[in-house]
């Protein structure tokens, strides 16, 4: 029997930060490459109807996922992720923003850092991402825009993709 999907959604307005963390029923090599591979990320970071699109991607430390998301008009939607810190299946971090097509930063809107981590369970993988934003105005803009019904959409995405996998 499959074991039931944790998922915990905390909003820490004290500290600025959005914290989830999340199971998902594959082991921590599946789920990590799921984070952290265009050709997969771009099929579940969206949420539907919305697509993501990667324009680039260099998966290393100092390097940097540029990409879209695409919605059902064509209409595009920039962002960068700056990697930081990358140890193979257990974590990595990064600086996420909204961006052009360049991958040029919009600085009128909220840029965040990502610390995600993956613990391996013996039938299934917890991930933890902490949202660190530099102001309580930054968080409720993107809590505002909606990044919880996003990015739980997202998330049941994966688990779309996990589960054909398995």
């Amino acid at each position: 029997m499959k074991k039931a999907i944790l998922f915990n959604f905390e909003v820490d307005k004290d500290l600025n930060q959005i914290k989830v963390e999340r199971s998902f029923n594959a082991p921590v090599d599946l789920v990590w490459a799921a984070w952290t591979e265009a050709d997969i990320l771009d099929q579940w970071w969206a949420p539907k109807p919305w697509t993501a699109q990667t324009k680039s991607m260099d998966f290393t430390e100092g390097g940097y996922w540029l990409y879209a998301m695409v919605g059902p008009e064509s209409e595009k939607h920039w962002a960068r992720a700056d990697y930081i810190t990358i140890k193979p299946e257990q974590f990595f971090s990064a600086l996420d923003g909204f961006c052009d097509e360049h991958g040029e930063i919009n600085t009128s809107l909220p840029r965040n850092k990502w610390e995600n981590s993956f613990e391996a369970k013996e039938d299934h993988t917890v991930v933890n991402c902490v949202l660190s934003f530099e102001s309580l105005k930054d968080l409720e803009q993107i809590i505002a825009m909606g990044f919880k019904e996003g990015f739980t959409a997202g998330l049941e995405n994966l688990d779309q993709y996990i589960a054909k996998q398995i």
